[in-house]
């Protein structure tokens, strides 16, 4: 680290943000595209078959398809970019970055590692340092905007099917928030505050002082709301692939196709980094009381990449819902809880624990 401080000496403070932007951007995009070649060999595995096996990566480890990854892009990029003959072609070309522009900004605030000090400066491994003023209701915020992009993608494609989509999209939306947001809100209130790194900190290193041990009621909330809000399945009635086609996607394809998954894809990345700051402790390592930066890092990114492998194996093990399961669901079960869950913890907190 010392090294990395006096490269940034002339101006750390601007020079540390790009290493940031770097880092959480690239480091986005990337785990989202390679999270395309995971969920394929995932599904194979689960479905007992062998999965991508023959793209090879620089003609090596054929038998894992990890040059599948590349394989998909150089084939998105050369396929013919078609525009229905009635869609509205500004909209239609604008949707794929309203969807993929708030999954990859969701991440801005999350702490992927513990802060350090070199050479005088202090040095926040989170895009936009603690103390910002926006806290986790940024990433919420931003992750409620990603379903524009969905309806957008609906109404300019001019499609039945993907009018469908559009409208099962904001309806499921409309659903799960107001829960999510109490489940959440629960957080805020035990903690004292909403910014990432005070809930970090407020759980410590003890796996016993977590969150999903405190709270967790509002953790299965939670993650439920977020197979909704990520629109994967059991909860993916935008697309419903076996009822409408492909919903918003049915009109899509080449690059904006491929820009419309990686955003699902950076969204997931995003929903596990947020399960695991809010109620695993986050960079924290367990039993240890100060780890080292890449210690906590990696920890990070372990429960990270854990949630973001539940994703795959939910999706492969259980079927879709209907989408008006998922707004009972969401309006006589999750709202419930949250509210049980919330006025639990505010009495606790009246009684003095």
């Amino acid at each position: 680290m010392d090294k990395l401080a006096s490269l940034l000496h002339t101006s750390p403070a601007v020079a540390w943000m790009a290493v940031k932007i770097l880092i959480v951007f690239g480091g986005v995009m990337s785990l989202a595209a390679v999270w395309t070649w995971v969920e394929r060999r995932g599904s194979a595995m689960i479905q007992d078959r062998i999965g991508p096996n023959r793209a090879a990566l620089f003609g090596r480890w054929p038998i894992l398809g990890l040059g599948q990854i590349l394989a998909d892009g150089i084939k998105f990029f050369f396929k013919e970019d078609l525009v229905p003959h009635d869609a509205n072609k500004r909209l239609f070309w604008l949707a794929p970055f309203l969807a993929f522009v708030p999954a990859l900004m969701g991440f801005a605030v999350i702490p992927f590692g513990r802060s350090f000090v070199s050479g005088g400066h202090t040095y926040h491994l989170a895009l936009l340092d603690p103390g910002n003023g926006m806290g986790m209701l940024y990433p919420l915020a931003i992750g409620g905007m990603a379903v524009y992009g969905v309806l957008v993608a609906a109404w300019s494609s001019n499609n039945k099917w993907s009018i469908l989509g559009g409208m099962r999209a904001s309806a499921a939306m409309v659903s799960y928030e107001i829960g999510m947001s109490l489940a959440v809100i629960t957080i805020f209130m035990t903690t004292g505050g909403y910014d990432p790194s005070e809930i970090i900190t407020a759980q410590s290193h003890l796996p016993w002082a977590w969150n999903i041990v405190r709270q967790p009621l509002g953790f299965i909330v939670f993650f439920t709301c977020m197979f909704a809000e990520t629109n994967r399945l059991p909860f993916d009635f935008a697309e419903g692939e076996s009822e409408i086609v492909a919903g918003f996607n049915t009109e899509y394809g080449s690059m904006k196709f491929s820009l419309l998954a990686l955003a699902e894809y950076s969204h997931l990345m995003t929903a596990s980094a947020l399960i695991a700051t809010m109620y695993f402790g986050g960079w924290q390592v367990p039993f240890v009381r100060e780890p080292g930066v890449l210690l906590s890092v990696a920890a990070f990114l372990g429960k990270m990449l854990f949630f973001a492998w539940v994703f795959v194996w939910i999706r492969w093990t259980l079927p879709r819902f209907r989408y008006d399961q998922l707004m009972h669901l969401g309006w006589k079960v999750m709202l419930p809880l949250s509210m049980a869950n919330l006025v639990f913890h505010a009495w606790r907190m009246s009684q003095g624990h």
